[in-house]
């Protein structure tokens, strides 16, 4: 039997990666499956990728690409990131022919274009999937690489040649897509805050400026990240008996629990990344999302009104909010929890099924 060795390569899509990961293993077991990718979650931190944790773990060979990207904001970081992007190209080489890959399955972001561009030219089939409902910077540059484009959203038609365009959903854990809605809310309801999977530091100062008054009304769990677990542990600590009960903080969430939390909470507030809005939109749970102001062609707005054109979701802005505010906006959510659950309960998330639809496009090009 011939040997089949695929790489996948991305810069921020774990969650979405791992789930066409768990396909492809149960489809094809003798498929030996490389993940290229970033070590190091921000530039200039000892912050690991979900991606290097969770991989090696399901039998995925993890390899660090050294390479560099374009920051959102200048910082001192941003020149050495810069200059180090022409060396990604020669690691990719050197790690592509080391793998010997029949096939690149591109996730987009940073680390992936020179695992494309290399891969393309040395004549390696090349397919990338876009998660968001615009595109992603890497992706749009991968684009004349591919031999075909999975998309999330139709959305996405207008930013890629359409001949090569194949409209999938985004690949979701199979768990979150076995989650049951909740018939109603929770006596106490749970609210989870996430900012994905590197947390918000945003969306944590809200929090941290109403905490006492959220945990008198509901159940909280709090993905902070890990950058600002320390700072939560200790106002956890601060607070009485009977609120420190009605409060969990994590800093990480391994994407195996994540559906376990998900089907837990009533209200979900968070961020706009194309991984969460799948998930919210999946499980059919109430959410308020508060978009990043500055993403790439503003995708995560766009993203958030998929979910609210859908029905699960609020939008709310950045700009001008408090933590007050967001409190207000989640008391009105637990208000108005029944109807919204009520007007989703028989629709159908597209994300259902994506993760096969991906593997049936690979399997096209592996012979």
């Amino acid at each position: 039997m011939k040997r089949i060795n695929l790489i996948l390569t991305g810069g921020h899509a774990g969650t979405t990666a791992l789930a066409v990961v768990m396909e492809m293993k149960k489809r094809h077991p003798e498929w030996k499956l490389f993940w290229i990718g970033a070590a190091w979650a921000v530039e200039g931190k000892n912050l690991p990728t979900l991606e290097s944790r969770v991989f090696p773990q399901n039998e995925v060979a993890f390899h660090s690409i050294f390479t560099g990207r374009i920051q959102r904001k200048f910082s001192i970081w941003t020149i050495p990131s810069i200059l180090k992007i022409p060396f990604g190209f020669i690691h990719a080489l050197v790690l592509i022919a080391k793998i010997r890959p029949n096939l690149i399955l591109s996730f987009g972001g940073f680390a992936a274009f020179p695992v494309v561009a290399v891969g393309s030219l040395l004549g390696i089939p090349v397919v990338i999937h876009e998660q968001t409902i615009a595109v992603g910077r890497a992706n749009k540059f991968s684009a004349p690489f591919a031999r075909a484009i999975a998309l999330a959203r139709e959305e996405s038609l207008g930013f890629f040649p359409k001949e090569k365009c194949r409209v999938i959903g985004n690949p979701i854990l199979a768990e979150i897509e076995k989650i049951v809605p909740k018939k109603k809310i929770s006596t106490l309801p749970t609210v989870f805050v996430t900012g994905g999977s590197r947390g918000s530091m945003t969306i944590n100062s809200f929090i941290d400026e109403v905490l006492p008054e959220l945990l008198s009304k509901y159940k909280l769990i709090h993905h902070t990240g890990e950058l600002e677990f320390s700072k939560f542990a200790k106002r956890k600590a601060e607070l009485s008996e009977e609120l420190k009960d009605k409060y969990q903080a994590y800093s990480y969430i391994p994407p195996a629990e994540i559906s376990e939390i998900l089907a837990k909470a009533d209200i979900l507030v968070g961020r706009a990344g194309a991984n969460t809005v799948s998930e919210v939109v999946a499980a059919k749970k109430p959410s308020i999302l508060i978009p990043i102001p500055f993403s790439y062609m503003d995708e995560q707005s766009k993203n958030a009104h998929f979910a609210e054109k859908f029905g699960v979701a609020k939008v709310l802005s950045q700009e001008g909010m408090t933590g007050e505010k967001l409190l207000k906006e989640i008391d009105t959510a637990v208000k108005d929890w029944q109807g919204v659950a009520a007007r989703v309960r028989a629709k159908k998330s597209p994300d259902i099924g994506a993760s096969g639809r991906l593997v049936n496009l690979v399997e096209e090009f592996v012979k």
